[in-house]
């Protein structure tokens, strides 16, 4: 039985998920670097303070808290890409176990574990949702063995 519509949504999704990670890597890596600079940091600090909403104690309170929503920032930047590359592993892992249709019932796991990972109603997670339901629910044909009996007549 051929499981290609299962390894083409797979190879999708695989492809989809190396292309977030790369993107997300750049803008993490990129606006780590702008955030800290203090170039950057003196001219938002000065279009906060400019605000005539803002009492002294607010702008007190902006000037601690950058920092920290700098680094928790990052943080969960870092995190994401974490998650997002162990989607990746398991949906490789999904990819190789179908092939040949050597273990449709993992792969059907490995996809539907990937596709929690990747985002729960992603469009990267609803093509291995998919591929994970194909390899549930799609069945081998079953084959029949005629079988042909002599049989005596009797006069």
């Amino acid at each position: 039985m051929s499981r290609t519509g299962e390894i083409v949504l797979g190879v999708i999704s695989a492809i989809m998920t190396l292309l977030s990670i790369i993107l997300i890597t750049i803008l993490v890596v990129s606006g780590s670097s702008v955030l800290k600079d203090e170039a950057f940091k003196t001219q938002f600090q000065d279009m906060i303070a400019n605000d005539p909403a803002l009492t002294e104690a607010d702008l007190q309170v902006h000037d601690g808290d950058m920092d920290i929503i700098i680094d928790a920032l990052n943080i969960f930047g870092w995190v994401f890409i974490i998650i997002l590359v162990i989607s990746l592993i398991l949906n490789i892992i999904g990819i190789v176990s179908i092939s040949k249709n050597k273990n449709p019932k993992l792969a059907g796991i490995m996809f539907i574990i990937a596709g929690l990972f990747a985002g729960i109603i992603s469009l990267t997670s609803i093509l291995l949702y998919s591929a994970a339901i194909m390899c549930f629910v799609r069945k081998p044909p079953v084959e029949f063995q005629e079988e042909f009996y002599a049989t005596e007549k009797t006069l």
